[in-house]
């Protein structure tokens, strides 16, 4: 086990928190109190180099089926979020459960994968264990019409996972979306997705009690720049809080 999945493993979750660790690109990792661990898009392998020539510039800090997975939450089918290369290991204990959108059921079907897996259509929700998980409406193009915002509820506390999203304010006029614990949104602007100045539009206009970027520099073609981030939030969001992990950080909500 690596010193990360050392540390995410012997890390003690208080009963009113829950632990959340950046993994790199659009992927984390929660822990609750009770130590199960929930995967959101981890893109653990280099298999969009080999399939689409966009080589990572972020080390892997985790590799697939080192930690022990009670469910895996998958926004869309792109495969820095639904990673071919990690999935079935992630899911080869036979216990671990995957949630996600209507498009990854073609390649779960591709990889032979079909026990524990529910698929979500927007306004759906799924329940594992203590876990609630609702699909909420994104804007990823029109190669990507079944791709989801999750809304995560866990141990008392809501998570907004944008996933892969276009600015779309009529989309951010959901009560349930505002005000939440932690907000999760890109910043890179490419391929449908949200820009710096845009993410701090979205971050005003929901007022989380926390906002944290993703989506930049795990690919140099994707794009995304934290320090523009910052600039359009000191403009934009001056009183919104906000911040900036680095890979493998892990923080407390």
């Amino acid at each position: 086990m690596n010193q990360f999945a050392s540390e995410v493993a012997a890390k003690m979750i208080p009963c009113d928190k829950i632990g959340v660790f950046f993994l790199g690109q659009a992927g984390f990792l929660l822990k609750t109190p009770n130590s199960k661990l929930i995967a959101v898009d981890p893109y653990l392998s280099n298999c969009c180099e080999r399939y689409f020539g966009f080589k990572r510039l972020m080390p892997r800090i985790l590799e697939p089926g080192e930690l022990s997975i009670e469910t895996l939450l998958v926004s869309h089918a792109h495969y820095d979020h639904f990673d071919p290369d990690s999935v079935p290991a992630i899911l080869s204990d036979g216990k671990t459960a995957l949630i996600g959108a209507k498009d990854v059921e073609a390649e779960c079907e591709r990889l032979g994968l079909s026990k524990n897996i529910a698929y979500l259509s927007c306004g759906e929700s799924a329940v594992q264990g203590a876990l609630k998980v609702t699909g909420v409406p994104c804007d990823h193009g029109e190669l990507a019409p079944d791709a989801l915002g999750l809304l995560i509820e866990i141990g008392g506390k809501k998570i907004y996972y944008m996933g892969d999203t276009a600015y779309r304010p009529d989309y951010l006029e959901n009560p349930a979306l505002q005000g939440v614990d932690l907000l999760l949104l890109p910043i890179n602007g490419k391929f449908g997705n949200l820009n710096e100045r845009e993410a701090a539009q979205v971050i005003k206009a929901l007022k989380p009690q926390l906002a944290v970027p993703c989506h930049y520099w795990n690919f140099a073609e994707h794009g995304g720049n934290p320090g523009a981030f910052q600039e359009e939030m000191e403009r934009i969001a001056p009183d919104c809080p906000y911040l900036l992990m680095r890979q493998g950080e892990g923080i407390l909500i």
